[in-house]
């Protein structure tokens, strides 16, 4: 197939004596006649100074590029957003942090599509780069690869490894009196020794992972370290794999099947990985037109056992993963025990299974995965709970937990900072249940992380004493007896918002269930008293609240 006959979207901006004009603009940004015959391929960056995550993706990008013009192809770098999820946690900035990823999915589809952009290499880091990305491949149609940037190396303090949550649960250790200003500020000098998403199974390497599960980035690239120079080899090699994709004339909807999404999920309950997987999987998913719920979830994680001993929950970060053959001798392991499908497509225009062919599975001398016969957990530790709190659905992960269950009384606060300033009062005691409402997708808007306060409830050791619900969401970095996404949520009358000061909750993350002991006639008692808060009215969270659907449908806007 000629270049040419590959501009199956860019000819109509660039050829024939009509588009005189359009070629004048590219002429002043470097095109020549001859590249007016190539097809133009888009380098999607999230470059940004402002978090580590990110503010190494320029070189990346560069290598990208290098590698689509190599190819055949003529390559064009445009920028997106980022929000640096660790910066924006504890405050009003994080409301921004999940709507910031619709900002990027539209703001990558708006590029790709009025410059008719024929194929995209999108580059992420930080937590929300990932799903954002994906969203903008799902709506663009256009051949595309996705390239993670890599993963941070640990800090070191005292002879341990230590990361961004280490500073968040040493600021509960500070409040508890259990460390002094000296050490809390040695942790924090010591937690972020430079560039890469937070290291442990987190949101972004979990996404990351289950990306490369999916088979929209190429085989091996999560484990690459953001420092390493395989991960500038393989921006490199993800430039040249889109121009074959064009010529193959494989597009994103022939790899994101419903079996690549099975793929995705056996994959992050093997690792353990983040509760936001569920929110973005199914946000990617229907964005693509696959019908991918809370149900499919359930299903794999009664099949999929708990492997990988990584943080939160765990005790080692991706870098360990990666000495031991990082996600390929994962999903090996999984495909040998006929838990992936290894017929599904993917970049490479292999199958999984093609491209695990020369793959081992982590040995016996390692002590990061664990065997298959002995697993850290029989089943998958991300748990759907449902209830008559969560009529539609819930989600705890119970991995590294030695209590999975609490019934108490519930503690009712309308925002996170009322309870994390009664957490910090000692006004929590072991055994209530904190409830945050009017956190979720509208009523927050935004539904804000909260690993601020949940990392301080760690830090004062209460990590299993309390139970902690909402309807907001937990980084990937929170770990603890704590339930989100609950749904419906509080803003549009989910029972949440009926809860009062008292009420005799049940978190049950074995059984899966998330329940009060109120009667259905005292809940219609109560609803028939409560009214919604006004929704947030103007801007981006204004827009954000009007549009978005609830957490069990993926929180999209679109």
């Amino acid at each position: 197939m000629s270049k040419e006959q590959l501009k199956i979207r860019s000819a109509v901006a660039h050829q024939g004596p009509y588009r005189a004009p359009n070629r004048a603009m590219l002429r002043a940004v470097g095109f020549t006649d001859e590249d007016f015959e190539r097809p133009l391929i888009g380098i999607a960056s999230s470059w940004s100074e402002i978090t580590p995550c990110n503010v190494h993706l320029d070189r990346l990008a560069l290598a990208a590029k290098a590698g689509a013009r190599a190819a055949g192809g003529v390559p064009q770098i445009f920028g997106t957003i980022t929000v640096a999820d660790g910066i924006a946690m504890g405050h009003e900035g994080m409301r921004y942090s999940l709507p910031s990823r619709e900002v990027i999915a539209d703001s990558i589809e708006t590029v790709v599509g009025a410059q008719r952009m024929d194929a995209v290499v999108a580059i992420g880091g930080c937590d929300k780069n990932m799903p954002g990305c994906m969203l903008a491949i799902a709506r663009s149609g256009v051949p595309a690869v996705f390239v993670y940037g890599g993963t941070i190396l640990p800090g070191s303090h005292r002879g341990q490894d230590v990361d961004i949550v280490s500073a968040f649960e040493a600021v509960g250790a500070y409040s508890a009196g259990r460390i002094d200003a000296d050490e809390l500020h040695a942790v924090e000098c010591a937690a972020c020794p430079g560039p890469g998403a937070c290291g442990g199974m987190y949101t972004a390497n979990t996404m990351a992972s289950a990306i490369e599960a999916i088979g929209m980035s190429l085989p091996g690239g999560t484990s690459n370290l953001a420092v390493s120079e395989d991960k500038v080899r393989e921006a490199e090699a993800a430039g040249r794999a889109v121009l074959n994709l064009l010529e193959q004339g494989l597009y994103p909807r022939d790899i994101l099947t419903k079996p690549a999404f099975e793929n995705a999920i056996a994959l992050t309950m093997a690792l353990g990985g983040s509760t936001n997987a569920l929110l973005h999987l199914i946000a990617i998913a229907r964005t693509a037109g696959v019908d991918l719920s809370l149900a499919d979830f359930e299903r794999m994680q009664k099949r999929v056992p708990h492997l990988c001993d990584l943080k939160p929950s765990g005790h080692l970060v991706m870098r360990d993963l990666g000495a031991v053959g990082g996600v390929p001798s994962v999903m090996k392991l999984l495909l040998q025990h006929g838990l992936l499908h290894g017929d599904c497509l993917t970049v490479t225009g292999r199958t999984v299974a093609e491209n695990l062919a020369g793959v081992q599975p982590p040995g016996p001398e390692q002590r990061v995965v664990a065997p298959f016969e002995e697993p850290l957990r029989r089943t998958g530790p991300l748990v759907v709970l449902r209830g008559n709190l969560a009529p539609d659905g819930a989600v705890a992960k119970v991995s590294g937990l030695r209590r999975t269950r609490i019934q108490g009384p519930a503690r009712v606060f309308d925002c996170e900072e009322a309870a994390t300033e009664a957490v910090v009062q000692g006004r929590v005691r072991p055994g209530d249940v904190v409830v945050i409402r009017y956190e979720g997708p509208k009523g927050g808007p935004g539904m804000r992380e909260m690993l601020a306060i949940t990392a301080i409830v760690v830090g004062q050791g209460l990590g299993e004493a309390i139970g902690l619900i909402t309807d907001g969401r937990f980084s990937g970095g929170t770990h603890g007896l704590v339930v989100g996404h609950i749904s419906p949520e509080a803003q549009v009358g989910g029972p949440i918002a009926l809860l009062e000061d008292g009420d005799v909750v049940t978190v049950d993350g074995e059984a899966g269930v998330l329940s009060v002991q109120v009667s259905e006639a005292e809940f219609a008692g109560r609803r028939a008293r409560w009214t919604a808060p006004p929704l947030r009215q103007g801007g981006v969270l204004g827009k954000y609240a009007r549009l978005v659907s609830g957490a069990s449908d993926g929180a999209v806007t679109g």
